[in-house]
């Protein structure tokens, strides 16, 4: 996984590399493929024959068809040139003016069949995929008994998938945090899963399995700790870069913090010296799930940011969630002018 930026194409057949960016084209599940990733995809296609039941022995007219097919299936889907493409013989569908298309994708001893759409003039090729809108796996992420903050009982959740050693991560919390909580107010609740990028963020995890010590006795206190975090990361990271100091010092902040907070600080030094990764590595499990190829990653009301997009931008998704269950959304307010004596503040970094 990679810090976002954006989401890789990607194919991941077994002894496959990772391709060109732009494209989820086909994805592996269990070593095998198992669904094709394209959504309500319509190619256009200039044909010289038209639509019709492929005998055994295809004219020519037919054999160019199906290889313009072909090309166009390759070019557009980025398939590993040692594939083969074989079109299938054409049938009805249940789409008006569509006849469907089976083609088969073979790699060796595998091979995936995939339903495609031909029109009947042969000039138009469709590919299509359902859902199950009672199974949006966005809709049933696993929040129970993470911190809340914000109204709990507010209609409108925010989740965020974040690293707390992430850069990205750390501009997002700090435009969640404290403008989009007061912009909203109690309209709004924010609930943080884990997704530490290891192989990028060396000391991710460890911060994520304190934060959760502190979790377990406080919301209060996670919060505080996740704030600290995001506001002084390159202090944990240090200019020498050693892990073990960055370690040390993750749980120093814990047991400050713990001690702060008022709790139990025996039961705390037991977490921290435990270091049991189990809930951790079970959220970024999910996040897998999800297919968050980057941090960070939030959901609002199950739709998806990827990214630290611009505040207004996530207000967008915010307001639209309200508005779809019937909150109205708070107006934004008008901005001064900025005086050029204000300027030169900003600018001398007082």
């Amino acid at each position: 996984m990679a810090e976002l930026g954006g989401t890789e194409g990607a194919w991941a057949a077994a002894g496959l590399a990772k391709e060109d960016e732009g494209y989820d084209i086909l994805r592996v599940e269990d070593s095998n493929l198992q669904r094709f990733m394209i959504s309500a995809v319509l190619l256009t296609l200039v044909f010289a024959a038209g639509c019709k039941a492929q005998p055994a022995t295809l004219t020519p007219a037919e054999q160019e068809t199906n290889r313009q097919i072909e090309i166009m299936i390759r070019s557009k889907f980025n398939v590993p040139q040692d594939y083969t493409v074989a079109i299938g013989a054409r049938t009805p569908s249940k789409f008006a003016g569509y006849d469907t298309l089976p083609v088969t994708l073979t790699r060796g001893p595998k091979s995936v069949p995939f339903e495609f759409l031909l029109s009947s003039d042969g000039k138009t090729l469709a590919r299509l995929e359902t859902f199950d809108l009672a199974k949006n796996p966005a809709l049933m992420i696993d929040t129970a008994g993470r911190p809340v903050r914000g109204n709990p009982n507010a209609r409108v959740t925010v989740i965020n998938f974040d690293d707390l050693e992430c850069p990205y991560c750390a501009r997002m919390h700090q435009s969640l945090f404290p403008s989009t909580l007061e912009h909203y107010k109690d309209k709004v609740r924010f609930i943080y899963k884990d997704d530490p990028l290891t192989e990028l963020h060396p000391w991710a995890m460890h911060a994520a399995v304190d934060a959760n010590c502190l979790a377990a006795q406080s919301g209060d206190v996670y919060w505080t700790y996740v704030d600290y975090l995001h506001e002084h990361g390159q202090e944990v990271t240090g200019e020498d870069r050693d892990v073990n100091k960055s370690y040390a010092a993750l749980d120093r902040i814990a047991r400050q913090e713990g001690t702060l907070g008022k709790l139990d600080s025996a039961k705390l030094d037991a977490c921290i010296t435990k270091q049991d990764e189990t809930q951790v590595r079970a959220s970024r499990k999910e996040a897998d799930d999800l297919e968050i190829d980057g941090t960070p990653a939030l959901f609002v009301d199950g739709e998806r940011i990827n990214g630290a997009l611009p505040e207004d931008q996530v207000w967008q998704v915010i307001d639209r969630a309200l508005r779809a269950v019937g909150e109205v959304p708070p107006p934004v307010q008008a901005q001064p002018a900025a005086t050029p004596q204000s300027q030169g503040s900003k600018g001398s970094g007082q």
